[in-house]
């Protein structure tokens, strides 16, 4: 509510111009309009009017005062009903005012607090996203933490371990001293180390053969006992004394080199008595350290093993491996030639036993024919001449079989119980029956029997078992004794090579029958499973 001011005189607090009646003034009780009113003209001095009011609480009992109070009068009534009626109009209209003017204030307001809740909005967005990165940075930090700890308690852990470590460097060192000391003094002797780096042997010295390296070793060893006998094998001062005693001096000289000597050559004497060929280096090496130990041991003397001798002793340990390593081949080869002739007697024989038998077959038909001959039947005599012809040609053939030594039978076979899969050993035999030789080879030597996959007869059956393990020896099991006719690979890439050389195969047998060891393996299985019951 707006307060009206007149220029010619002040209105007092609480009365406003009348909104019906604008030549009136009416009072405002705060919360209402009340019905006390006064000309514009001559309002009150000040303060609220003295007339008691009640217009919201009891209008009707304020009627009926009235009403009596006019004893009834008609006009008068009316004229105070339509009073009243001005009065209630003009308080409900100042009332929507007042109400409008609370609205549009209102209006003003929540537009206000829009617009705030929107700024707010634009504010708190960032704000959450800060909050969200200060949270996720927090678990970070905490995790670091947690890994700080675990790494500084790790390296209070590793700080421990060094200090010991370092407590302990010194005894370290000592250690590694002393190891490396013994490292340059003991020599390796074991068979079992030393046969783990052994290659094939290669001669110091090669000679023809056996007797060879023997003549050798008998001059070497007269050479030793020649030196020995001049003195020459170990040396030693000349100015010694013994209590002043040159005599002596030197005979004490000369005893202590003898008895040095002495163990110098059983050194070398044993080595020779338990001598390999895969020995030889450990042998000159412990030969070696000998000489040394002796030099140590005779160093006030200047005792010491003369290098002529030295190396003549060395001379006798390589000649006498590279003869047991002759003699060795020789033996092998010596055996592997009895085995040949061994086969050459079996197959001369089986040739011998079988142009027996075609002999006595020969006389058989040939009296018969005779008595065909005799009795006219030309027709039986003509069938027995034919049988007769084919005896014939198969003792021609077993004549040139026997005058052929390349002639024979190549054979493929495997035993995958003893050697597993993927590996054959490729074979001749000039047997008439090359499942003799098969059979032979499936003795007690191995634990199962060989199983054929092919067997190949050719004139020249040397030839192609020959061609045959030059192509497959990159396959060989065995790189030192080529005897050893084992080969690591598939019987079908055997079979491809043949082919191809045009050699005809009668019969072949991919997957070897091998029926033993499959049943061994099956018994085996079932025991197991047995035993797990």
């Amino acid at each position: 509510m707006n307060q009206q001011n007149d220029p010619k005189r002040q209105v007092p607090p609480g009365w406003y111009p009348d909104q019906i009646d604008p030549s009136i003034l009416r009072w405002w009780d705060g919360i209402n309009w009340t019905p006390s009113t006064t000309p514009i003209g001559s309002p009150p001095s000040s303060g609220p009017p003295n007339t008691d009011y009640k217009i919201n609480n009891e209008p009707q009992q304020h009627l009926s005062d009235k009403a009596k109070s006019l004893f009834g009068g008609k006009k008068n009534l009316e004229e105070e009903v339509a009073n009243l009626r001005q009065q209630l109009s003009a308080l409900g209209i100042y009332e929507i005012e007042s109400l409008k003017l609370q609205l549009n204030d209102l209006r003003v307001q929540v537009l206000s607090l829009s617009n705030e809740r929107a700024a707010l909005y634009t504010e708190i967005g960032p704000l959450k996203q800060e909050v969200e990165k200060n949270r996720q940075e927090k678990q970070e930090l905490e995790q670091l933490r947690s890994q700080a700890n675990f790494l500084r308690d790790e390296k209070t852990r590793l700080d421990y371990e060094l200090s010991q470590m370092s407590n302990n460097a010194t005894e370290i060192y000592k250690i590694k001293a002393e190891l490396e000391k013994l490292r340059t003094t003991v020599v390796e002797v074991r068979e079992t180390a030393i046969l783990q780096e052994v290659g094939i042997y290669s001669y110091r010295h090669p000679l023809d053969g056996a007797p060879a390296y023997k003549a050798k070793l008998t001059t070497i060893q007269k050479n030793i006992k020649d030196s020995v006998a001049a003195g020459s094998a170990i040396l030693s001062t000349t100015q010694w004394t013994v209590n002043g005693s040159t005599k002596d001096g030197m005979k004490m000289v000369k005893d202590l080199s003898k008895l040095m000597l002495r163990a110098y050559n059983n050194e070398v004497d044993n080595a020779v008595r338990s001598m390999k060929p895969y020995t030889l280096e450990s042998s000159i090496a412990r030969l070696e350290k000998a000489r040394e130990t002796i030099v140590k041991l005779g160093a006030t003397m200047n005792i010491r093993v003369s290098d002529h001798y030295h190396s003549l002793r060395i001379q006798e340990l390589e000649y006498t491996a590279d003869y047991l390593a002759k003699v060795a081949e020789e033996k092998e080869r010596q055996r592997a030639e009895r085995e040949q002739a061994k086969e050459e007697e079996v197959a001369r024989r089986e040739f011998e036993r079988e142009q027996d038998r075609l002999r006595k077959e020969e006389a058989h038909y040939a009296s018969t024919l005779a008595k065909l001959k005799q009795d006219g039947d030309l027709e039986a005599a003509s069938q027995i001449e034919n049988k007769l012809s084919e005896i014939q040609d198969a003792m021609d053939g077993i004549s040139r079989r026997a005058a052929n030594i390349k002639a024979g039978h190549v054979y493929i076979i495997s035993n995958i119980g003893s050697f597993g899969p993927e590996m054959v050993k490729v074979g001749m035999t000039r047997r008439l029956d090359p499942m003799e030789r098969v059979h032979e080879l499936s003795d007690a030597a191995v634990p199962f029997h060989y199983d054929v996959h092919a067997i190949v007869f050719s004139d020249d059956a040397v030839g192609l078992e020959t061609h045959l393990h030059h192509e497959l020896d990159q396959y060989r099991v065995n790189l030192v004794n080529a005897r050893r006719e084992f080969f690591r690979i598939h019987p079908t890439e055997v079979r491809k090579i043949i082919e191809r050389l045009g050699e005809l195969i009668l019969e072949w047998q991919e997957e070897p029958e091998a029926l033993e060891w499959r049943q061994s393996e099956k018994t085996r299985h079932e025991m197991t499973n047995i035993s797990a019951k």
